[in-house]
């Protein structure tokens, strides 16, 4: 049965009123449906770009219940839409036609070369086999593959003239790529060889912003895993290790990401914790960051749905919406406490 929600959209700020009849939005202000949300503020579903649904510890095996439960509290936070950029395991294709699930964009399993992830947790690869790996994974996966490349402090990165060619490689085949890097010289190789993306970019050297915002590499800093290990590492005796922790954690609050804006980087919101349905909290600390509110919001909604490749709230766009009393773009904070949730054409909430 067709139903009308009625309000202002963002980031436009159109005055809009949408029938939704199946899964997708349409614009008809003459529709006498039922109107099951008069006002406030329509955004489109929000987004939540690093996060692992399926596994929650290192030492955990991938279990599709559990996938089930976690894209279940994103869904009643609002995020609708996913994106694993690695996984233990595939994430299985039955989740694309799941009714009360959200929409997920996946990368395949972690590409991780020797000695540079938890022993057993990705697929565990030589560098001469990784050129080939990311290919595989990419065309088994929503067209993203992962890449660890890097790992522990002081710890060498993949070399950039292997990273180059695999992400020559998955280009060349319509795919895109994530890399995992928390090192200075990870997050260089990285953004030198032409990733999509930099998941976390702790201890980025801001020379190279221009560069990401010239080839479209983005930012995921996901400062929510983080800061939730803060005080187990500054409880830690003082070293080497705890102190490129802890400098990391300010690089980015007190410097990076807000440069990366400045810069035009394309800054987005993911959580990569192991309690799902946090995207608000990263959005609060993406603005504690220094991110204008209304570019944090966007990093979690429709920003990161066109960088996905999916509309915002237009005729014709999926029927994912997330409506809230107030303007998050004035008060980030009301992220946590939806109005209304529509996903793929059903109301949630």
């Amino acid at each position: 049965m067709a139903f009308r929600v009625r309000g202002t959209t963002l980031p436009d700020r159109a005055d809009q009123t949408f029938v939704i009849d199946g899964d997708q939005l349409r614009v008809d202000p003459a529709s006498d449906a039922e109107m099951v949300s008069d006002g406030g503020w329509i955004l489109p579903g929000l987004v939540d770009v690093h996060t692992h649904p399926g596994t929650e510890q290192p030492t955990d095996v991938f279990d599709e219940e559990r996938m089930r439960r976690h894209l279940r509290a994103h869904r009643d936070a609002g995020v609708l839409l996913v994106r694993t950029p690695g996984s233990q395991a595939r994430i299985p294709q039955w989740v694309d036609d799941e009714p009360d699930l959200p929409r997920v964009r996946s990368a395949g399993r972690w590409l991780a070369t020797p000695g540079r992830f938890f022993p057993g947790y990705g697929r565990e690869i030589s560098e001469n086999e990784l050129v080939t790996a990311a290919v595989e994974e990419t065309q088994a996966s929503s067209g993203w593959c992962k890449v660890i490349g890097d790992w522990e402090f002081g710890d060498p990165p993949v070399p950039l003239d292997l990273l180059r060619e695999v992400v020559t490689a998955v280009h060349d085949v319509g795919g895109r790529v994530a890399v995992h890097c928390q090192t200075a010289e990870g997050s260089r190789n990285a953004v030198l060889a032409g990733a999509d993306s930099l998941e976390h970019g702790m201890h980025l050297d801001l020379a190279l912003l221009d560069q990401m915002a010239a080839q479209g590499t983005a930012l995921v800093p996901t400062l929510t895993t983080f800061s939730e290990i803060l005080d187990a590492v500054r409880a830690r005796e003082p070293g080497p290790r705890r102190d490129w922790l802890l400098d990391g954690w300010e690089h980015h609050l007190g410097s990076s990401i807000r440069a990366a804006h400045e810069a035009s980087v394309t800054v987005l919101a993911g959580t990569d914790t192991a309690t799902f349905g946090k995207v608000s909290t990263e959005v609060d600390l993406l603005v504690r960051a220094g991110l204008p509110a209304e570019a944090a919001v966007g990093a979690a909604s429709w920003t990161a749905r066109t960088w996905l490749g999916l509309p915002g709230v237009t005729d014709g766009a999926p029927a994912d919406l997330v409506v809230f009393d107030e303007d998050p773009t004035a008060d980030h904070t009301v992220l946590a406490h939806p109005k209304r949730i529509i996903l793929r054409g059903r109301v949630v909430q």
